[in-house]
């Protein structure tokens, strides 16, 4: 039963933080992998500026049509560029300063052959005119696609979740995490009597005359690709503020007074981000919450929420605490999200721990903020339940491949034990709010991250990093006892290893520098007297005889 629980837990837990684990882990690379996770000069040599999307959305095809108008700078002389949009996507023209240009596909990638190079340091721009039939996502956001569907009166309702399938999908785009546009438009035409509602400001709507009226949004920070959205459907809005953060909301009618109640929680979360983390990191786009016929997912300054107007998970604990069951999962987490993951991105998504496990960090950063610290330790100890420890949360670089899902609350708990690892809140909220300034609107890689946490100690923090990102297994704190005395020492994967970590003898907490050598622990006290401080330190402990 054991096994059985561990399996249904993971699978909760992926279920829960909206992973599309798509391709990850798995060894068989094909070359459609490298094209879409590597960077190669036909990526590398300009860096994306601007994405201006002009569609007009179909629901009873289920089509789309428009285009894309790429602006960027010329970082290297580039006679081809990549851009990415999968091949079940229709090409109808790209064009370069009213000239069409040739191009050669290969399995989702688009590779644009210039009529003369284009020279370093210039800005330029393409225009990518295309239609198709999108993926549908069978199970949104499990899986990566586009939902059509309808609300309780017959409206449709369209959404799209993509994820780790990539944003390539239904727009072209250079589909890799490493280059983010510094701004993005969004100008959508929906049939008349729907709303379509994208990131960053609602910049205006126009009636086309022909059934359709466009919607204009538009983001002026960097914007993940797969945060880039579309949400159409029969929308009332309503607003709010928190400080100077202007907070919208988008739901469909039916359930308006739901919402109202219930996306009160968006005030005291930020209220407690804005003191652990630091202010929201896109207040010139606003802060949106936008219900979706799928769970949730952290699309930035458009945060999709389909959590049922139900604290916890769908009702649920994935803690078992019960502190689980106090806010509303999908409101905290995707939200966390803005912090970490949009605003803080990792380049390859084989670091993409750096968005998760710091964002399931957030859920205790709430918890503590409303329950104190130690109900934060608790409800953190309670998410190891789903950890499996199988497979390391760091994926393969440059192939497109995440790590597993421990990269979640194993990510969450790594963080406590470094927390711990400090021993001093104020250095450790203070450390946490720098990581978000210092790497604010950047993609970075988990290099970055260890080097940050690393100088703010005296500890070397290289092999728990090494540890518990890159092998499967916890350390194992061995202990025995011999002669009348108590030794201890770590067993891990990672030669040399040493941590520090807490017991507790007699309610008294006393700190051992273990490392992977046995030390001898000078005290009269019997081995079955002590304890662990495993709210603290994710370990695993062993008595040998």
């Amino acid at each position: 039963m054991k096994n059985i629980f561990l399996s249904l837990a993971t699978f909760l837990i992926a279920i829960a933080t909206n992973a599309q684990i798509v391709g990850s882990n798995h060894t068989n690379y094909t070359e459609a992998d490298t094209l879409r996770g590597s960077l190669r000069p036909e990526r590398t040599n300009f860096d994306v500026h601007k994405y201006h999307l002009k569609l007009r959305i179909e629901p009873e095809r289920k089509f789309i049509s428009g285009s894309n108008t790429i602006t960027f700078k010329v970082k290297d002389d580039l006679p081809v560029m990549q851009i990415d949009l999968f091949e079940n996507m229709e090409i109808d023209s790209i064009m370069h300063h009213g000239e069409k240009l040739s191009y050669e596909r290969k399995f989702n990638a688009v590779f644009i052959e210039f009529q003369e190079v284009l020279k370093k340091d210039t800005q330029d721009s393409i225009q990518f005119f295309y239609h198709g039939n999108p993926i549908i996502a069978e199970n949104a956001p499990w899986d990566g696609g586009f939902v059509w569907t309808e609300d309780k009166e017959g409206n449709p309702w369209i959404a799209v979740a993509v994820q780790g399938t990539g944003a390539s999908l239904w727009y072209p785009n250079k589909d890799h995490q490493s280059d983010e546009p510094e701004e993005a438009r969004m100008d959508i035409a929906v049939p008349n009597g729907l709303m379509n509602v994208s990131n960053g400001r609602f910049v205006g709507k126009t009636d086309l005359g022909n059934g359709f009226t466009e919607w204009s949004w538009k983001v002026v920070n960097p914007i993940n690709n797969y945060n880039i959205m579309i949400n159409v459907a029969n929308y009332v809005h309503f607003s709010d503020k928190y400080k100077d953060l202007d907070l919208d909301y988008y739901v469909l009618p039916y359930n308006l007074e739901k919402a109202k109640t219930q996306f009160e929680q968006v005030k005291g979360m930020m209220e407690c981000f804005y003191e652990k983390m630091g202010p929201y990191p896109f207040e010139e786009d606003g802060f949106k919450l936008v219900e979706t016929p799928y769970l949730g997912m952290e699309h930035q300054s458009a945060v999709a929420y389909g959590n049922k107007y139900e604290n916890g998970y769908l009702g649920s604990d994935l803690s078992g605490t019960g502190y689980g069951l106090k806010w509303d999962y999908i409101i905290i987490h995707e939200s966390g999200h803005e912090w970490y993951g949009n605003s803080i991105t990792a380049a390859d998504i084989a670091d993409m721990w750096i968005q998760e496990g710091f964002t399931s960090y957030t859920e205790a950063i709430y918890v503590e903020c409303n329950w104190g610290k130690e109900a934060a330790l608790e409800y953190l100890k309670g998410t190891r339940r789903g950890v499996r420890n199988y497979s390391t949360i760091i994926g393969d670089y440059g192939v497109n491949a995440e790590g597993s899902p421990d990269m979640y609350f194993k990510g969450a708990n790594l963080l406590n034990t470094i927390r711990s690892i400090y021993n001093n809140d104020e250095l450790w909220w203070n450390t946490f709010r720098d990581y978000s300034e210092t790497f604010k609107h950047k993609t970075i890689s988990t290099k970055d991250t260890e080097a940050f946490f690393d100088q703010a100690i005296d500890a070397h923090l290289s092999p728990v990093f090494d540890q518990y990102l890159r092998n499967p297994a916890l350390p194992i704190l061995q202990l025995k006892e011999e002669d009348g005395n108590i030794f201890y020492r770590w067993k891990a994967d990672v030669e040399n290893f040493k941590m520090p970590v807490d017991i507790f003898i007699d309610e008294k907490e006393i700190r051992l520098n273990a490392t992977s050598e046995w030390q001898i622990f000078k005290d009269e006290d019997d081995l079955d007297e002590i304890k662990i401080n495993d709210l603290e330190f994710y370990i695993n402990t062993e008595i040998l005889d």
